[in-house]
Protein backbone atom coordinates (compact mmCIF):
# COMPACT_ATOMS: atom_id res chain seq x y z
CA UNK A 1 0.00 0.00 0.00
CA UNK A 2 1.29 3.31 -1.26
CA UNK A 3 0.29 6.92 0.22
CA UNK A 4 -2.25 8.49 2.71
CA UNK A 5 -4.91 6.23 3.87
CA UNK A 6 -8.36 8.15 4.92
CA UNK A 7 -9.80 5.18 7.33
CA UNK A 8 -13.76 5.80 7.33
CA UNK A 9 -14.98 6.22 10.51
CA UNK A 10 -17.21 3.35 12.13
CA UNK A 11 -19.20 2.56 14.72
CA UNK A 12 -20.47 -1.27 16.48
CA UNK A 13 -23.56 -3.03 15.36
CA UNK A 14 -23.90 -5.98 17.63
CA UNK A 15 -24.99 -9.23 16.71
CA UNK A 16 -28.77 -9.84 15.71
CA UNK A 17 -31.13 -11.60 13.85
CA UNK A 18 -32.83 -10.45 10.41
CA UNK A 19 -34.68 -11.79 7.82
CA UNK A 20 -34.77 -14.48 10.20
CA UNK A 21 -30.97 -14.70 9.64
CA UNK A 22 -28.54 -14.32 12.41
CA UNK A 23 -25.69 -11.54 11.88
CA UNK A 24 -23.09 -11.67 13.49
CA UNK A 25 -21.22 -8.36 14.90
CA UNK A 26 -19.46 -5.87 13.01
CA UNK A 27 -18.55 -2.10 12.54
CA UNK A 28 -19.90 0.04 9.45
CA UNK A 29 -19.00 3.56 8.33
CA UNK A 30 -20.77 6.28 10.36
CA UNK A 31 -21.93 7.62 7.07
CA UNK A 32 -21.56 7.04 3.45
CA UNK A 33 -18.15 7.18 2.15
CA UNK A 34 -17.28 10.71 1.44
CA UNK A 35 -15.27 12.21 -1.23
CA UNK A 36 -12.35 13.46 1.40
CA UNK A 37 -12.20 9.29 2.39
CA UNK A 38 -12.80 8.32 -1.49
CA UNK A 39 -9.80 10.81 -2.86
CA UNK A 40 -6.42 8.69 -1.53
CA UNK A 41 -7.81 5.45 -3.15
CA UNK A 42 -8.08 7.42 -6.33
CA UNK A 43 -4.65 8.48 -5.80
CA UNK A 44 -3.32 5.43 -5.24
CA UNK A 45 -4.88 2.71 -7.23
CA UNK A 46 -5.08 5.01 -10.67
CA UNK A 47 -8.92 3.83 -10.84
CA UNK A 48 -11.13 6.30 -12.91
CA UNK A 49 -12.61 8.87 -11.32
CA UNK A 50 -16.45 8.91 -11.13
CA UNK A 51 -18.58 11.19 -13.72
CA UNK A 52 -19.19 14.07 -11.26
CA UNK A 53 -16.02 13.96 -9.24
CA UNK A 54 -14.64 17.15 -10.21
CA UNK A 55 -18.33 19.03 -10.80
CA UNK A 56 -18.65 22.32 -8.44
CA UNK A 57 -22.15 20.91 -7.14
CA UNK A 58 -20.61 17.58 -6.33
CA UNK A 59 -16.69 18.15 -4.78
CA UNK A 60 -17.20 18.86 -1.07
CA UNK A 61 -15.03 16.95 0.42
CA UNK A 62 -17.98 16.30 3.07
CA UNK A 63 -20.41 15.24 -0.16
CA UNK A 64 -20.82 11.64 -0.18
CA UNK A 65 -18.95 10.10 -3.25
CA UNK A 66 -20.96 9.51 -6.16
CA UNK A 67 -21.04 7.61 -9.43
CA UNK A 68 -19.43 4.87 -8.38
CA UNK A 69 -20.14 1.27 -9.62
CA UNK A 70 -20.27 -1.43 -8.01
CA UNK A 71 -16.77 -2.38 -9.10
CA UNK A 72 -15.25 0.54 -7.59
CA UNK A 73 -17.17 0.51 -4.30
CA UNK A 74 -15.76 -2.95 -3.95
CA UNK A 75 -12.29 -2.34 -5.09
CA UNK A 76 -12.15 0.60 -2.07
CA UNK A 77 -13.21 -2.18 0.77
CA UNK A 78 -10.14 -4.40 -0.97
CA UNK A 79 -7.95 -0.86 -0.88
CA UNK A 80 -8.57 -0.07 2.66
CA UNK A 81 -8.13 -4.05 3.60
CA UNK A 82 -4.42 -4.23 2.39
CA UNK A 83 -3.62 -1.62 5.60
CA UNK A 84 -5.83 -2.46 8.10
CA UNK A 85 -7.65 -5.63 6.58
CA UNK A 86 -11.38 -7.11 6.88
CA UNK A 87 -13.34 -4.44 5.01
CA UNK A 88 -16.18 -4.87 2.55
CA UNK A 89 -19.46 -3.73 1.07
CA UNK A 90 -22.59 -4.98 3.81
CA UNK A 91 -24.95 -7.53 2.65
CA UNK A 92 -28.45 -6.59 2.45
CA UNK A 93 -29.58 -8.16 6.07
CA UNK A 94 -26.31 -5.96 7.64
CA UNK A 95 -27.42 -2.77 6.06
CA UNK A 96 -30.78 -3.14 6.96
CA UNK A 97 -29.57 -4.29 11.02
CA UNK A 98 -27.28 -1.42 10.98
CA UNK A 99 -29.88 1.02 10.17
CA UNK A 100 -32.60 -0.15 12.15
CA UNK A 101 -30.83 1.09 15.11
CA UNK A 102 -31.86 -1.81 17.42
CA UNK A 103 -35.30 -2.08 16.72
CA UNK A 104 -36.94 -4.23 14.80
CA UNK A 105 -38.83 -3.59 11.41
CA UNK A 106 -38.65 0.28 12.40
CA UNK A 107 -40.94 2.34 9.80
CA UNK A 108 -37.78 5.21 9.67
CA UNK A 109 -34.51 3.89 10.68
CA UNK A 110 -34.97 6.42 13.86
CA UNK A 111 -38.03 4.57 15.05
CA UNK A 112 -41.36 5.79 14.23
CA UNK A 113 -40.72 9.52 12.83
CA UNK A 114 -38.03 11.23 10.75
CA UNK A 115 -36.06 13.75 13.25
CA UNK A 116 -37.26 17.18 12.66
CA UNK A 117 -34.73 19.07 9.83
CA UNK A 118 -32.56 15.46 9.09
CA UNK A 119 -33.39 16.03 5.23
CA UNK A 120 -33.56 19.11 3.08
CA UNK A 121 -36.33 20.55 1.76
CA UNK A 122 -36.72 22.22 -2.01
CA UNK A 123 -34.96 21.43 -4.79
CA UNK A 124 -31.49 20.32 -4.42
CA UNK A 125 -28.66 20.04 -7.11
CA UNK A 126 -26.69 17.59 -5.05
CA UNK A 127 -26.41 15.08 -2.24
CA UNK A 128 -26.02 16.88 1.09
CA UNK A 129 -23.03 16.83 3.73
CA UNK A 130 -22.95 13.91 5.05
CA UNK A 131 -22.86 13.67 9.43
CA UNK A 132 -24.83 16.80 9.53
CA UNK A 133 -28.14 15.05 10.92
CA UNK A 134 -29.38 12.82 14.09
CA UNK A 135 -27.44 9.08 14.59
CA UNK A 136 -30.07 6.20 14.71
CA UNK A 137 -30.25 3.76 17.63
CA UNK A 138 -26.66 2.46 16.78
CA UNK A 139 -24.81 5.79 16.13
CA UNK A 140 -25.26 5.46 12.53
CA UNK A 141 -25.52 8.82 10.46
CA UNK A 142 -27.45 9.58 7.30
CA UNK A 143 -29.52 6.16 7.64
CA UNK A 144 -31.50 5.57 4.11
CA UNK A 145 -31.06 9.16 3.29
CA UNK A 146 -28.79 10.89 0.99
CA UNK A 147 -28.03 8.27 -1.87
CA UNK A 148 -28.65 4.60 -2.44
CA UNK A 149 -25.78 2.10 -0.90
CA UNK A 150 -24.61 -0.47 -2.43
CA UNK A 151 -24.42 -4.07 -1.04
CA UNK A 152 -22.48 -7.21 -1.47
CA UNK A 153 -25.49 -9.43 -2.58
CA UNK A 154 -26.40 -10.36 -6.29
CA UNK A 155 -30.84 -10.11 -6.53
CA UNK A 156 -32.97 -10.57 -9.26
CA UNK A 157 -35.06 -7.41 -9.56
CA UNK A 158 -38.69 -7.83 -8.56
CA UNK A 159 -40.83 -4.91 -9.49
CA UNK A 160 -43.08 -5.53 -6.76
CA UNK A 161 -40.64 -4.54 -4.25
CA UNK A 162 -37.79 -3.05 -6.20
CA UNK A 163 -39.21 0.01 -8.56
CA UNK A 164 -35.95 0.71 -10.22
CA UNK A 165 -34.96 1.21 -13.84
CA UNK A 166 -35.58 -1.68 -15.91
CA UNK A 167 -33.01 -3.18 -17.39
CA UNK A 168 -33.87 -6.75 -18.64
CA UNK A 169 -30.95 -9.49 -19.42
CA UNK A 170 -28.44 -7.29 -16.79
CA UNK A 171 -27.22 -8.97 -13.54
CA UNK A 172 -28.17 -6.71 -11.00
CA UNK A 173 -26.15 -5.83 -7.40
CA UNK A 174 -28.27 -5.00 -4.17
CA UNK A 175 -28.60 -1.27 -2.92
CA UNK A 176 -30.27 0.34 -0.53
CA UNK A 177 -31.36 3.77 0.90
CA UNK A 178 -33.15 6.97 -0.08
CA UNK A 179 -31.56 9.24 -2.45
CA UNK A 180 -31.22 12.94 -2.70
CA UNK A 181 -32.76 13.32 -6.02
CA UNK A 182 -36.32 12.20 -5.17
CA UNK A 183 -39.04 13.73 -4.00
CA UNK A 184 -38.97 11.68 -1.06
CA UNK A 185 -35.51 11.64 0.15
CA UNK A 186 -35.59 8.11 2.51
CA UNK A 187 -36.46 5.12 2.73
CA UNK A 188 -37.67 2.64 5.65
CA UNK A 189 -34.41 0.07 6.64
CA UNK A 190 -36.49 -2.29 5.14
CA UNK A 191 -36.83 -1.01 1.37
CA UNK A 192 -34.48 -2.90 -1.54
CA UNK A 193 -33.34 -1.81 -4.55
CA UNK A 194 -30.99 -2.70 -7.20
CA UNK A 195 -28.97 -2.00 -9.96
CA UNK A 196 -26.89 -3.52 -12.74
CA UNK A 197 -23.41 -2.90 -11.28
CA UNK A 198 -21.62 -1.19 -13.79
CA UNK A 199 -24.17 1.56 -14.09
CA UNK A 200 -22.96 5.25 -12.93
CA UNK A 201 -25.74 6.99 -11.11
CA UNK A 202 -25.38 10.41 -9.30
CA UNK A 203 -27.41 9.20 -6.32
CA UNK A 204 -25.42 6.18 -5.89
CA UNK A 205 -22.77 6.03 -3.14
CA UNK A 206 -21.92 2.71 -0.62
CA UNK A 207 -21.08 2.53 3.23
CA UNK A 208 -17.94 0.16 4.00
CA UNK A 209 -18.06 -2.72 6.56
CA UNK A 210 -15.26 -4.20 8.58
CA UNK A 211 -15.60 -7.63 9.84
CA UNK A 212 -14.29 -9.12 12.96
CA UNK A 213 -12.91 -5.82 14.36
CA UNK A 214 -12.80 -5.23 18.69
CA UNK A 215 -16.42 -3.91 18.87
Amino acid sequence: MNGFVEIPETVPIPAGLRGGRAVAAFRIGRTPVTNREYAPFLAASGALAPPWWNDPAFRDPEQPVVGVTWDDAAAFCAWLSESSGGWRLPTEEEWEHAMSGGRDAPPTPWGDAIPEREIPEGILEAPWIVGRGTPNGYGVLDPGTVVHEWCLDWRSRDPAVDPGPSSPGLPRRASRGGSWRHRIRWSPPSAKSSLPPAFRYSDYGFRALRENPIL
